[in-house]
């Protein structure tokens, strides 16, 4: 299992999203775009998402905070990351 989350220092559902997960105790790797506006837009491109945080479990595009909160709260979460609450 794998989770990236591409956010900015300045984001707040970068925040929420990175808080969500630290309190399910599942790990992530996070790629800060605050500074790096050419990766940014390589990664939205690639994604077809133009918000952070971008997150993407198991190499697929879950989106942002909304979608990472809406997997939660549906228990559909535990279930990409193997993961039993």
């Amino acid at each position: 299992m794998s989770v990236t989350i591409y956010s900015t220092e300045y984001c707040p559902f970068c925040v929420a999203a990175k808080n969500l997960l630290d309190s399910l105790q599942i790990d992530y790797d996070e790629i800060d775009l605050t500074n790096n506006l050419e990766e940014r837009v390589k990664i939205a491109t690639k994604y077809n998402w133009r918000t952070v945080p971008i997150i993407i479990i198991n190499e697929k595009l879950v989106g942002g905070f909304d979608e990472l909160n809406k997997l939660y709260h549906e228990d559909k979460l535990s279930v990409l990351v193997d993961f039993k609450s």
